[in-house]
């Protein structure tokens, strides 16, 4: 089941359910967070919960899209306790990239660089037993509700960033529950947008280049999405196509289970404090930046995949700078 938070006809935050080019609004409902707690309630599934709250009015799926009506499919009334982060080194890439990479790989131990080490540990350890734990993914920060942006808005591009570039991926939408249970709501395909001339620099500058903003949806997937994903990054200048890839995810295309990846992020007490809701990026092994694209202000992204209906498109915006060397007062 498909599900998305959209701001209806009279202007009113809603939830409602995908089917075909209409969007069913429930009742009782204006966030999704609101929906999953009733469903915890209830003791049914969201699924379930969503059905049973459907109700006979329709919107225009295609309209609400270009009226920019459609939000995230995960917020929270703080963008505080939004929190979003990533996983990467986790995906396997195309036939030719993983011949590289095992190429690379079989160099010997002293030869490989982190990047790759993490990698290796990820392809023996990343998907452990059933209720094991495996080995933990390189893992970063990306900021919180108010670096999320909604389905057709603009990704700045800071007057310091070196590079604003795409990174298509598949997302787990989570929020925590009374006891303080992650509780997964669906995942969604999103845009973990990043500098990566700068990450290029220096490993040690992952931090800053993961600081950006970021955009998933339109649509969540509630329930299983199939082990294999194949979906289409675009770039489009000026109406025209200037890039195109195709790129797989999924757990089949991954060296590290999306259970093993949960773990090591909710295991950490601080990240499970009831009331709060994630968005957790599980990394990505397709980048324009890698077939030496350029992006330039204007650009639109354009990320799509069959099981997560409408493509989620947003465009780039170069940002004047903001914020001055001294800009930091004392008191």
């Amino acid at each position: 089941m498909n599900l998305i938070q959209f701001v209806d006809g009279k202007s009113k935050r809603a939830v409602g359910l995908v089917s075909g080019a209409k969007i069913i609004k429930l009742k009782s409902v204006d966030r999704m967070t609101a929906l999953a707690t009733r469903a915890l309630k209830d003791g049914k599934s969201l699924n379930a919960t969503a059905k049973a709250l459907a109700t006979t009015t329709l919107e225009d799926y295609a309209a609400a899209l270009k009226e920019k009506r459609i939000l995230p499919p995960l917020t929270h009334d703080d963008a505080a306790h939004c929190i979003i982060t990533g996983t990467g080194l986790t995906h396997l890439g195309s036939a030719s990239a993983r011949d590289s990479m095992h190429q690379k790989l079989g160099g010997g131990e002293a030869a490989l660089t982190d990047s790759l080490k993490m990698f290796k540990a990820g392809l023996e350890g990343g998907k452990p037993a059933k209720g094991q734990a495996g080995v933990q993914p390189e893992w970063f920060y990306k900021g919180d509700g108010r670096w999320l942006v909604p389905p057709g808005g603009a990704l700045p591009k800071p007057s310091f960033a070196l590079d604003g570039g795409e990174e298509p991926e598949l997302a787990g939408l989570y929020m925590i529950d009374a006891k303080g249970r992650p509780i997964r709501l669906g995942f969604a395909i999103g845009n973990e947008y990043s500098d990566h001339i700068t990450e290029r620099q220096n490993y040690l500058l992952l931090a800053h280049s993961k600081l950006r903003h970021c955009a998933i949806g339109p649509e969540m997937v509630s329930g299983a999405i199939p082990a294999s994903i194949e979906g289409t990054s675009k770039i489009l200048r000026k109406g025209q196509v200037v890039w195109q890839k195709p790129f797989l995810t999924g757990e089949a295309n991954m060296s590290h289970t999306i259970a093993n990846l949960e773990y090591h992020h909710f295991k950490y007490d601080s990240f499970r404090v009831p009331g709060d809701v994630h968005i957790h990026f599980f990394g990505t092994a397709t980048l324009s930046i890698v077939d030496g694209f350029q992006t330039e202000d204007g650009d639109i992204f354009e990320i799509e995949a069959k099981p997560f209906g409408a493509a989620l498109r947003n465009p780039l915006k170069a940002m004047k700078q903001t914020f001055k060397p001294s800009g930091v007062k004392a008191l």
